[in-house]
């Protein structure tokens, strides 16, 4: 068994709460907005999720680390997450198709992490009170982290989509497949990527800012615009671009970020929540069908239900079952639908996936129809 001497570490919130604990690897410090995820597997998945960027994850599942990490299950090129807050971490993972510990993996990455905070008063204490900036060190200054803490912007308002989208285009899939898609990466999973190849299709990815034209030029079957971090409100160009795709009637699927971005397209309003919705066990009801799904969520952000309700163009297709908020909706008149949450779900349920095979049942009739 491997044990190391910890380090004392704190997490400060932004409001001066401190709570104390010990540091896994590198002493340091870590800024980001604190959120936490309710899942009880897929640490990997959600570390590496574009989504996480620029935030500190606090886990409220006990143990982290158990099972190590394994190359096959990132979501991304690196760890994304700003920081992580556990209570319990495994130096020691027990699964035998492990390529390596956590503890490697965020060393490696340079990732600040701590444990033995008592992550149960921390999720009650940002429950009760909100999202709200934080730090993680090891640092024993509390007033010198306290004014650099000041500095940090909130995340309303915040644009991150830029610090994780690709940096030029690139395929994925397999060239010869029936459908080709044109996807803005504004934050991709991996396993979206994988579950539209999966259905017959050729994808190409463009980065963040692309135009109207450049993915037209790829001549594409359909159009997805992808999750991703930060606030949608100051993404124009891709906003602008959602608008080009609808005024052709083009085919179009939106998750998280892209539902978003659909909405402030079409004039309607999003906006910051309390605590947001992040854990793989979000109950969601599909209007259209009546059926119930357990469904995979990461977002601080929503479209403003109301406005969606009174907008004549659109239908709401799925709400969340917890607080009644908008999970779902479609275009009326365009070919066009999005979802709040993942139906990728990796990691989580995947209740939702059928949605991949209704954005590819719209392409289908699109081209009948053209």
């Amino acid at each position: 068994m491997k044990y190391k001497q910890q380090k004392k570490a704190i997490l400060l919130l932004e409001d001066g709460t401190v709570f104390e604990g010990t540091s896994i690897g590198k002493d340091g410090t870590a800024f980001g907005e604190i959120c936490f995820n309710t899942g009880v597997t897929g640490y990997q998945e959600v570390f590496t999720d574009p989504s996480y960027y620029g935030q500190i994850m606090l886990t409220t599942n006990a143990h982290i680390g158990n099972y190590g990490v394994n190359k096959n299950e990132n979501e991304s090129d690196s760890i994304k997450i700003a920081g992580l807050v556990c209570k319990n971490f495994n130096y020691n993972p027990s699964r035998a198709n492990s390529d390596d510990s956590l503890e490697n993996y965020f060393n490696e990455q340079q990732v600040m992490a701590v444990q033995n905070i008592d992550t149960r008063a921390v999720v009650r204490y940002i429950r009760d009170k909100g999202a709200m900036n934080a730090v993680i060190s090891t640092e024993t200054d509390l007033q010198k982290l306290k004014k650099e803490l000041k500095l940090i912007p909130s995340m309303d308002g915040l644009e991150l989509a830029s610090k994780v989208s690709t940096k030029k285009p690139y395929f994925f899939g397999d060239e010869n497949a029936k459908y080709k898609i044109a996807a803005l990466d504004i934050g991709i999973k991996k396993s979206i990527l994988m579950n539209l190849a999966e259905r017959d299709c050729y994808i190409k990815v463009f980065p963040y800012n692309a135009s109207f034209e450049d993915l037209e030029a790829f001549k594409p079957d359909g159009y997805f615009l992808s999750n991703g971090p930060g606030d949608p409100t100051p993404l124009k160009e891709a906003q602008e671009l959602t608008r080009e795709i609808l005024k052709r009637d083009l085919p179009l699927f939106g998750i998280c970020l892209g539902h978003q971005i659909i909405a402030l397209a079409n004039g309607i309003s999003t906006y910051k929540m309390h605590n947001g919705h992040r854990g793989i066990n979000h109950p969601v009801k599909n209007l259209i069908t009546g059926k119930g799904e357990i469904t995979s969520q990461n977002h601080g952000f929503v479209v403003n239900k109301e406005e969606v309700e009174k907008n004549e163009e659109f239908e709401i297709t799925h709400i969340h079952l917890n607080d009644n908020t908008l999970s779902g909706m479609k275009m009326k008149h365009k070919n066009c639908f999005s979802v709040q949450y993942h139906p990728e779900a990796n990691p989580g349920p995947h209740d939702s996936s059928y949605l991949f095979d209704q954005f590819i049942e719209n392409i289908i009739t699109y081209k009948k129809s053209n």
